[in-house]
């Protein structure tokens, strides 16, 4: 695995999500766990040490992200959202690429509902039915109807690092970064205030990898994924 060394602290990691009665099993089911067991957040894979990262994404405030990534990674956050209990509402004009996902979920009944761009509905999210909407929607997203509030999340996914995505990264909480050319990673790491070592790696990073940072805060996570998601999506891959 080629996970570079952890930076300072894990802020955007492990945060406060809806609170629900913890689960205990025998000592003898531990193995069947396929993920390991976060609190109250989506494990979006494990750090240099290999201790999984868990990321708070649905929250009683406004919370955006923004990926700088591919559609694999997004495809493996939506469904780990999904598990945890959150609806997860795709925004898309490729929905031929999501079609699959959704329907091995089981579709609406699962919680995972796709939607043409600008064409979102408001979803009425609670503490008790937390919203994650996932926006793909190219390179140039147009403003979205439907906004990040208390317990509704707005993921918004860029293939690259395009001319909108300064004042996307600038409004986002928290900032996902996977491999980019080392131009991109110079204007990144000036963006998010990254040290010359990070800036580097960003360049560098294998298929799976993300950086997660905020401009005081970073964690380079890499993706393991189930033999489900593999078998559904494929191998970890940046491009698509």
């Amino acid at each position: 695995m080629s996970v570079p060394a952890r930076g300072r602290g894990r802020l955007g990691f492990g945060a406060a999500g809806p609170r629900r009665p913890r689960h205990t099993v025998r000592p003898e089911q531990l193995a069947s766990l396929a993920l390991p067991v976060g609190d109250d957040g989506v494990v979006v894979g494990v750090d240099g040490e290999g201790r999984p990262a868990v990321l708070g994404i649905v929250r009683p405030t406004p919370y955006d992200v923004t990926l700088i990534g591919g559609l694999w990674t997004a495809q493996v956050l939506a469904l780990r959202a999904a598990a945890t209990g959150a609806r997860i509402v795709v925004e898309t004009g490729r929905a031929p690429a999501w079609e699959g996902l959704v329907r091995a979920a089981g579709g609406d009944r699962a919680g995972i509902a796709l939607h043409e761009v600008g064409r979102v509905p408001p979803q009425g999210p609670s503490a008790g039915s937390p919203v994650v909407v996932v926006r793909d929607c190219g390179i140039r997203p147009p403003r979205g109807r439907v906004a990040s509030g208390p317990w509704q999340s707005v993921v918004t996914l860029l293939p690259y690092l395009s001319p909108v995505a300064a004042g996307l990264m600038e409004k986002s909480s928290l900032v996902g970064i996977q491999r980019v050319s080392p131009d991109e990673a110079e204007q990144i790491g000036r963006l998010m205030c990254l040290g010359p070592d990070d800036t580097r790696a960003l360049s560098t990073l294998t298929d799976g990898v993300t950086l997660w940072c905020t401009r005081r805060d970073r964690q380079f996570v890499m993706i393991r994924a189930t033999d489900a998601e593999s078998g559904l999506l494929g191998d970890a891959r940046r491009m698509d």
